[in-house]
């Protein structure tokens, strides 16, 4: 379904299982950031009321996993540390088309979006079927499920909204372009480093 190129190194879930206080830290803040990149979106085109509506219900639906994973970080004994720097979604932000029109803006901005939750729905998938801990294997499972979900809005927005844009093609190239810099990643203990 995702149609990603290039899986998660099976190596990364044990240098996730090796420091789950800072995959947890890491993860809430990406739950934060999810939340307010669906904001983003809304402000930026608060006249397409459908999509306003469902990124309002995505938007909560983040924070409550933000809510979710410190009470996970609060239960284990642990304090959520600071924000972190996600190295793999600013190499991804580098992709989005600059200039062009308001709706090509607009659908490459989905298309990252949708690359974003794509590849945290893998990386879950591999925490829900790796780690040893079986109520955070299932907790990853159930987050899994919640991102698959975020993913087909985001892509079907971008088919919705596309007026010029060849939405399969731009998002083909999405894949290789991700595929090219993973190649860099699974070596850190974060969601998506």
């Amino acid at each position: 379904m995702l149609g990603l190129k290039l899986p998660t190194d099976p190596r990364w879930a044990h240098i996730a299982e090796g420091n789950m206080e800072e995959i947890l830290t890491d993860h809430a803040w990406c739950e934060q950031k999810a939340a307010t990149n669906a904001i983003t979106i809304i402000i930026n085109n608060s006249e397409l009321s459908d999509l306003v509506t469902d990124l309002l219900i995505l938007a909560k639906e983040e924070l409550d996993h933000f809510e979710q994973v410190h009470n996970v970080i609060k239960s284990m004994g642990w304090v959520l540390g600071r924000e972190r720097k996600d190295n793999y979604v600013n190499e991804l932000a580098k992709f989005m088309q600059k200039g062009g029109s308001r709706n090509a803006s607009l659908v490459d901005r989905l298309l990252f979006s949708a690359m974003i939750e794509a590849r945290s729905c893998e990386r879950f998938r591999v925490l829900s079927t790796s780690l040893k801990n079986k109520a955070l294997a299932q907790f990853y499972h159930t987050l899994m499920i919640s991102e698959a979900g975020h993913y087909t809005l985001f892509i079907g927005y971008a088919r919705k909204y596309s007026m010029a844009v060849d939405v399969d093609q731009r998002w083909l190239e999405w894949l290789s372009y991700e595929a090219s810099i993973m190649e860099n990643y699974s070596k850190q203990e974060s969601i998506h480093g």
